[in-house]
């Protein structure tokens, strides 16, 4: 396997830390022993840990009113993987990327897929793009894609999609993400029933194109570019069109397309009793955002949905496969750096939500102890597991501390001399 970083640097940058983490891992070790816990097999749990890194992610975002470019940004899927292959690299949890396309479109699928293969990483579920113009198309999504009045715009949508299952046939995925930004601005231009009739036409088509082995993971969005009426709006649509479908297709939460204050983790749990929970894409939100980076603002909220996953995973066993995935907008930080600190803090509220005590938590729920069945998950959030994280990550060879090796061996300062920036050239995709 390559690598892009010598992973001497990585070795000699674990060799400074090693001594101070065997000495917390050990502290840890007695703390979690007296409660009848194996810091080993927790260890054990984060190393099989992964989530898929977004092909966007790499590049800088934006915001409606502007984009201001990173120094060294990736310029197209190459480069993408790249930056990829240096955050699996460093963290040892993202082995999987997600494509976009058109935006990742390949002229080769097949040596793409070896150039991942040799770095290490595979695809996971590839995203379709129906919520902007392309060049050179033929039929305008202004006004809708897959619910459009224009039956020739919707076929397009259709034709699109079906393009990139294809896509990722090629490139070894098994899934397909559609999200649409289709909608009304105003009341009265359009047929809300209607526009849901379209859609569920126009997702047949696509259903009816998917391998035996694939997944279609419907994402839903609260509000924008569709500010009155967004066609998949909420978590019910999302429920009610996955069931119309069939058995492949299944509802993906995204942490950030929600109205404020909304209960994520009943959401997560409801779609898990009835076999529609088919992933999520982590992010954090602070209003009606939801691109931040993984639990930089509600860190409970993130340990609490999978306190709900941990729950599915016992009462489903081996079934339960839901698919998981970062998906950031990075305008501020640099998009490597945010994205290893994302990937860590969902591997950390995985490993957080495998301390809950669940004999005792069924135990003071039975007996309506509401205090202490609230401790009990408190008491798992409050540990600090980055002991056991960083265990793993050296265990794995990746980096103990992944920011501030990334930093120490000056990557983006050599890729902002490798990339220069150039008009019009930046592969981030978002705007």
């Amino acid at each position: 396997m390559e690598h892009v970083i010598n992973p001497g640097r990585v070795a000699q940058h674990n060799a400074v830390l090693k001594a101070d983490l065997e000495a917390d891992y050990a502290a840890l070790s007695g703390v979690l022993a007296r409660r009848g816990q194996d810091i080993e097999k927790l260890t054990t749990l984060a190393q099989g840990f992964a989530v898929a890194l977004p092909s966007w992610g790499v590049g800088t975002g934006g915001t409606r009113f502007a984009r201001f470019p990173g120094v060294g940004e990736p310029r197209n899927v190459d480069e993408k993987l790249a930056d990829c292959a240096v955050i699996h690299q460093l963290t040892g949890a993202t082995p999987t990327v997600s494509l976009h396309f058109p935006w990742d479109k390949p002229s080769d699928p097949k040596a793409l897929f070896e150039q991942a293969k040799a770095l290490g990483l595979s695809f996971d579920a590839v995203n379709s793009n129906t919520f902007q113009d392309q060049a050179g198309q033929a039929h305008s999504y202004k006004y809708g894609s897959l619910t459009a009045m224009s039956a020739a715009a919707r076929e397009q949508a259709v034709q699109h999609n079906i393009e990139c299952i294809e896509l990722g046939r090629a490139l070894g995925s098994k899934g397909l993400t559609v999200w649409v930004g289709d909608g009304a601005n105003f009341p009265g231009q359009s047929n809300l029933r209607g526009a849901l009739e379209r859609y569920l036409d126009s997702m047949r088509s696509i259903y009816a194109a998917l391998p035996a082995d694939w997944l279609m993971y419907i994402e839903h969005k609260l509000f924008e570019p569709a500010f009155y009426a967004t066609t998949i709006a909420d978590w019910g649509t999302s429920f009610a069109c996955a069931q119309t479908l069939g058995e492949k297709a299944k509802c993906l939460v995204d942490l950030g397309h929600h109205a404020p204050n909304t209960n994520i983790e009943m959401i997560v749990a409801r779609l898990a009793q009835f076999g529609k929970l088919g992933g999520f894409h982590f992010n954090d939100s602070k209003y009606g955002d939801d691109d931040l980076d993984s639990g930089s603002i509600d860190p409970f909220q993130l340990f609490l949905v999978f306190n709900e996953l941990a729950d599915a995973q016992l009462r489903d066993g081996a079934a339960f496969k839901p698919a998981y995935m970062l998906d950031q907008s990075h305008n501020v930080t640099d998009p490597i750096e945010s994205l290893m600190s994302s990937a860590v803090e969902v591997q950390r509220a995985y490993v957080q939500a495998a301390l809950v005590d669940r004999i005792a938590l069924a135990g003071f729920q039975e007996a309506n102890d509401v205090h202490q069945a609230a401790q009990t998950l408190k008491r798992a959030f409050r540990t600090d597991v980055s002991p056991i994280l960083a265990m793993a990550r050296l265990r794995s060879g990746a980096a103990v501390d992944p920011v501030a090796c990334y930093r120490t061996v000056g990557y983006r300062a050599q890729k902002a001399v490798e990339r220069p920036a150039k008009a019009g050239a930046s592969g981030s995709g978002i705007v």
